[in-house]
């Protein structure tokens, strides 16, 4: 069903050409995980990834190791999946991932959709006012945009990864504000696209459409 940091391509050469290939294709089968810090989402949505047994599973990691907490989690990530996995790690150019490496028979895992919206927002040292509005960078639109396009088209089976951070009281910060709310509005238009949505509660995955 179903992206660049180059501000000049704000529809990449490979997105455009992606789709071209992929038109004639099956659209994809496309499932969101969300849930809470520790809610069992990633391991869930890897039980669903080591259930496809049709063709090979990509894995999409979102995630960069600046700092040595980040470093031991991403191990701990890696350790736990099949050596069999092809590991594709973009922080960034999540559509350009997707058109390619998604194939008719595969399925690909994208964990996580919370940490490469962070990194659309921060990845080059960007500040933001403690109150006002916020101004995210030319990028940060520009990849949604190729991230929805990617998912009209891209083939196979694909499963997303989001936080559900809007349960709790509204932050403090403009800038934490505006980051659960953009969050938010990306979580709606993927389970808009989605053909199975699944809330993690407690590590039970809670059906939500599909």
């Amino acid at each position: 069903m179903r992206d660049s940091p180059g501000a000049a391509q704000p529809a990449s050469l490979l997105a455009h050409a992606g789709a071209a290939r992929y038109n004639a294709g099956m659209p994809s089968q496309l499932t969101l995980v969300l849930g809470g810090a520790r809610s069992g989402k990633s391991h869930y949505a890897e039980q669903l990834a080591a259930e496809h047994a049709d063709g090979p599973v990509t894995y999409i990691a979102t995630a960069q190791a600046g700092d040595e907490e980040m470093a031991v989690r991403i191990a701990l990530h890696r350790a736990r999946r099949p050596e069999s996995w092809k590991l594709v790690e973009e922080p960034v150019m999540l559509g350009d991932a997707l058109y390619g490496h998604a194939t008719q028979q595969g399925c690909v895992l994208v964990d996580c959709v919370t940490l490469w919206l962070n990194n659309l927002l921060f990845g080059e040292h960007h500040t933001y006012p403690e109150t006002g509005l916020i101004t995210p960078p030319a990028i940060f639109s520009e990849q949604i945009e190729a991230l929805m396009s990617a998912l009209q088209t891209a083939p196979g089976k694909i499963i997303l990864v989001s936080n559900e951070i809007g349960l709790g009281i509204v932050p403090m910060g403009a800038m934490t504000r505006f980051y659960v709310d953009e969050l938010g509005r990306l979580n709606q238009r993927l389970a808009a696209q989605a053909d199975t949505v699944r809330l993690m509660v407690a590590g039970v995955p809670v059906p939500v459409k599909g």
